[in-house]
């Protein structure tokens, strides 16, 4: 951005709204809009402080016709508004130009920095750090009771949907699980519709234990690194069962080593994406569990726009708070629950409730790959009756070429993407696009 820009973002912020919205847009590329945007931060415990950005949807009939999507990233400590927002979904991308493809043409999207000390939000000290998914279900339910109840209540009617990537996917399944309860014992009023887990560590076993052929048939190691891969991973497995989760965590660590090392240093991310965002140092950092989840968040671009720009602009962060794409400290408090699996949540709220539960998966993604989501799919209540149903392709709207396939039984949807990794957003932006169409069905909220 020039310079006259940067003035311009710091003059709309001198004109900032009570919970962080600008009463002007912001200048940035000629023909470029800026949509209407408020953020703020949510005390959600003593010491711990959330931080969220709110987009309203560009349709021109306005945003109470179409559903809101809230954005959460993986992990644990991934940030939705720098990544997701930047990186995928939102409106611009890292060199501040508009996305074609950004969701905010289908629905609103809230982007939340969770759990805290993730991104903008951050903890008064390391006590108030979370250890499990359940209180970090317990901390999104104040900064949702806050949002539809206090600071949007214009949005308690409009459809309401999760979206996640990753660790996101895990977080996810608690979240509406205690969502969907605190709404049927009238805590918070929401039209919550359902959630989506893209490439989500929901069975961390069986996304590991897949590792070995999910390479091997794609060419990525002989049999001897066959071997010495599955014989790693195992391990994991071994751990897994025993109930020693930290260990596990560990020994999960430790397995991507052994795969960096057997396949010249392959994308966890992208199996195509040879060099792309990692490296092979990475996963030789004994300590750096954190970076092997979320590598390519590290990327100074946009560490260098969320620490400048979007800082300014924002107008809020406190001084002693710097954004980071991932932080270590939040991966580090919950290592004993990282290889725990939430298949149980995701089983329930399918049998128990109306909402509508939706898996996603990137062809090209190797640390959660679709053989391992798979897995725990077919295992689910419903898994007879879903093997049965009808799987049906899925066309690129720009090339007309198939782009992924979609299985749905009753209230639960399967969407495999093709030409895409673990960011699915990012590798096929149409087809996600065309995808989230599919899902919130947005012809049905017109009136």
């Amino acid at each position: 951005m020039d310079s006259a820009g940067v003035l311009n973002m710091k003059v709309a912020v001198l004109l900032c709204f009570v919970f962080g919205s600008f009463a002007e847009p912001l200048k940035f590329k000629p023909h470029y809009v800026e949509p209407k945007q408020e953020w703020s931060y949510v005390d959600v415990r003593e010491g711990a402080h959330m931080f969220y950005w709110l987009y309203y949807s560009t349709v021109p009939e306005g945003f109470q016709h179409v559903p809101l999507v809230m954005w959460l990233q993986g992990g644990p400590g991934g940030s939705g508004t720098g990544f997701g927002n930047f990186e995928e979904i939102g409106p611009l991308d890292v060199n501040l130009k508009p996305r074609n493809t950004t969701w905010l043409q289908v629905a609103s999207l809230l982007f939340v920095d969770n759990p805290v000390g993730t991104g903008y939000s951050y903890v008064d000290n390391d006590e108030a750090y979370t250890h499990d998914v359940t209180e970090i279900a317990n901390d999104m339910m104040v900064t949702l009771n806050t949002f539809f109840m206090i600071k949007a209540q214009q949005f308690q009617e409009v459809p309401f949907y999760i979206f996640s990537e990753s660790y996101g996917g895990k977080m996810t399944a608690a979240i509406s699980q205690a969502l969907y309860q605190s709404i049927q014992s009238g805590k918070i009023s929401c039209n919550f519709k359902g959630f989506a887990m893209g490439d989500s560590w929901i069975s961390p076993v069986d996304s590991t234990l897949t590792w070995a052929p999910y390479l091997y048939v794609n060419s990525l190691v002989d049999v001897t690194g066959y071997l010495k891969v599955n014989d790693s991973v195992t391990m994991v497995a071994d751990s897994i069962t025993k109930g020693q989760w930290r260990e596990a965590t560990d020994l999960w660590g430790a397995s991507q080593t052994v795969v960096v090392e057997n396949t010249n240093g392959v994308n966890f991310y992208n199996i195509l994406k040879w060099g792309q965002g990692e490296s092979s140092s990475l996963f030789k950092e004994k300590d750096n569990v954190s970076y092997r989840m979320l590598a390519p968040l590290y990327q100074d671009d946009l560490a260098q726009l969320m620490n400048g720009q979007i800082r300014d602009k924002l107008g809020i962060i406190p001084k002693n708070v710097t954004w980071g794409g991932q932080s270590n400290e939040v991966f580090a408090t919950q290592a004993e629950d990282f290889m725990k699996p939430v298949t149980d949540i995701v089983d329930d709220l399918i049998t128990n409730t109306d909402l509508e539960v939706i898996v996603y998966s990137g062809q090209l993604d190797l640390i959660v790959d679709t053989l391992g989501t798979e897995q725990w799919v077919y295992r689910l209540s419903n898994a007879d009756t879903f093997r049965k149903a009808k799987r049906k392709p899925i066309l690129d709207p720009i090339t007309k070429l198939t782009s992924g396939f979609v299985q749905s039984v009753d209230n639960f949807s399967f969407y495999w993407i093709l030409d895409a990794g673990h960011m699915v957003p990012s590798d096929n932006g149409n087809t996600a696009l065309e995808m989230l169409k599919m899902i919130v069905n947005t012809n049905k909220y017109k009136h």
